[in-house]
């Protein structure tokens, strides 16, 4: 298959990439530092971007920055940040990519576990979490010839948890993480929330 990997530079993103690439598909990586570079916060940068890669059998993010900070100190600029970054960067994604999305092709992009169990300072990235499952359910209503989209939430990752100071052990590392993609892209589903092995909130 013939794979975007928008955020290929990340984390999970490079760990996406790598697994992708064991499996013998063809992957596209996708950032700003990347050729064609790409820039989900604005829409004419991702239409560049599709008009140079051509068709493909599936488009995966695992982009977008949403604002970290108590809800009382939120400025503008970091609501703003928040929506059109991981929210309506990764909405423009599938609906821009839609059309060079191959009949059977797939979309997969990222929400993350904070939809599910919000922790003080995480309003704006909680709000965009459970937004972005909200389009993916409805989205998969509308897509044709066999095509489908998917969101993965993945809950905090080893290297993120180590970098931030947090204590890693109690989280999958991204290698771990990347599977639910990969699960993601060669199942059946579609209009689902897609959970790291282990890591299923309850009530989900």
């Amino acid at each position: 298959m013939k794979i975007v990997v928008l955020g290929a530079t990340g984390t999970i993103g490079k760990a996406v990439m790598e697994l992708l690439q064991s499996k013998g598909h063809e992957v596209i990586a996708a950032a700003r530092s990347t050729s064609p570079s790409i820039d989900i916060t604005d829409p004419a940068s991702i239409d560049r971007f599709y008009a140079q890669v051509g068709e493909v059998d599936a488009i995966v993010s695992v982009a977008g920055e949403a604002a970290f900070v108590q809800v009382d100190k939120l400025t503008d600029e970091q609501v703003q940040l928040s929506i059109n970054s991981k929210l309506l960067g990764q909405i423009n994604m599938v609906r821009k990519g839609l059309t060079r999305l191959r009949p059977n092709g797939v979309a997969v992009i990222t929400g993350g576990f904070l939809a599910y169990i919000p922790a003080p300072q995480t309003a704006m990235i909680a709000m965009v979490n459970a937004g972005l499952e909200g389009f993916t359910k409805a989205a998969a209503l509308d897509l044709t010839e066999g095509r489908r989209i998917l969101i993965v939430h993945p809950p905090w990752v080893a290297e993120t948890a180590a970098a931030l100071g947090m204590d890693p052990s109690p989280w999958p590392n991204a290698a771990k993480t990347a599977e639910a993609y990969l699960t993601a892209i060669e199942g059946t589903k579609t209009g689902k929330p897609i959970f790291v092995e282990g890591f299923t909130p309850s009530g989900s």
